[in-house]
């Protein structure tokens, strides 16, 4: 078992993400946190953007040097919530592959604007190009005020973020079983892994929605960065499968990982247990660790053995 990762200091331990919150990332590519951010400061950032006030950031900057610390978006990333959460997935020093401040129009504004239809909701799609790293990035997507079922909230897949394709190749795709699209208070702060399906929605309600996203890329191994004070001591024992006499607790680290999703097939739904199990490895360092047998099986290359005469 590897040592736990010192943090850099005046890193916000108290705010770093638990085992449990890490092993729901690792299993559905995303974690919401509703309402973290105050609603002043969402009002600060859409007076910003309206503004056209916010900051070109080159790509590549360290995070600490990419906003004023007067601006709503230096308040934003610099929120201890936020800081923990960046820290426990990206670690301390990450660097801002690029932000956007997306703005769903709505109908009334598209017409002011001299479209003659509603703004068009946006296909699915993985960000950047075939992406088969086992390091990951993260996206921030901020929601500064309500986000309601009319104003076309982002929609994304649970648990797509392993499931490799090339950007826009699923753009082709509708409605998927199990997609989610954000209704939301304000301040809520949805957190993606970098591979996880998604499209903004069309907004059809009587004001425009805005989103501010963040990419941030990891500048250490991310291994252990979280809180891990939670981690369960016996991580490695195998459980009964498929036949149990007692259900498992909602936070039991095996069943996290083996929670199926309502888009996966019968079987090559499974594979997404497999690679989750060797993403657990990854943030964890141990290469020894599986989820409900579905490494250890298929790693299983036990010799014939042969006798030998005497």
């Amino acid at each position: 078992m590897k040592p736990r990762r010192k943090l850099a200091k005046g890193a916000a331990q108290d705010h770093r993400l638990t085992t449990v919150e890490m092993a729901r990332f690792a299993a559905r590519g995303y974690l919401e946190f509703p309402a973290v951010i105050p609603p002043q400061i969402g009002e600060a950032y859409i007076e910003e953007v309206r503004s056209r006030t916010l900051p070109n950031v080159d790509a590549g900057t360290p995070l600490s040097r990419a906003y004023p610390a007067e601006s709503a978006l230096h308040a934003f990333v610099t929120h201890p919530r936020i800081v923990g959460i960046i820290q426990s997935l990206v670690g301390p020093e990450p660097l801002v592959d690029h932000h956007f401040p997306h703005i769903a129009y709505s109908p009334a504004t598209m017409a002011r604007r001299g479209a003659n239809r509603p703004q068009d909701s946006q296909h699915w799609h993985q960000d950047s190009t075939i992406d088969t790293r086992a390091a990951f990035d993260i996206q921030l997507m901020w929601y500064p005020h309500e986000v309601t079922a009319h104003m076309g909230g982002t929609r994304f897949l649970p648990g797509s973020h392993l499931r490799i394709v090339s950007e826009a190749a699923i753009g082709r795709y509708q409605n998927i079983v199990g997609q989610r699209h954000v209704v939301c208070p304000a301040g809520t702060v949805l957190v993606l892994h970098h591979g996880v399906w998604h499209g903004g929605g069309a907004n059809r309600a009587d004001r425009d929605r805005h989103m501010f996203k963040v990419r941030l890329n990891p500048t250490v191994r991310q291994e252990r960065l979280w809180n891990t004070a939670d981690m369960p001591g016996d991580m490695n024992r195998q459980r009964p499968i498929f036949y149990e006499t007692e259900p498992r607790a909602n936070d039991d680290l095996h069943a996290i990982l083996c929670e199926p999703q309502p888009w996966f097939e019968a079987d090559t739904g499974r594979l997404e247990f497999v690679n989750r199990a060797r993403f657990w490895r990854y943030l964890t360092g141990d290469d020894a660790f599986d989820a409900d047998y579905w490494l250890s099986r298929l790693e299983n290359q036990a010799q014939r053995r042969v006798e030998t005469a005497v």
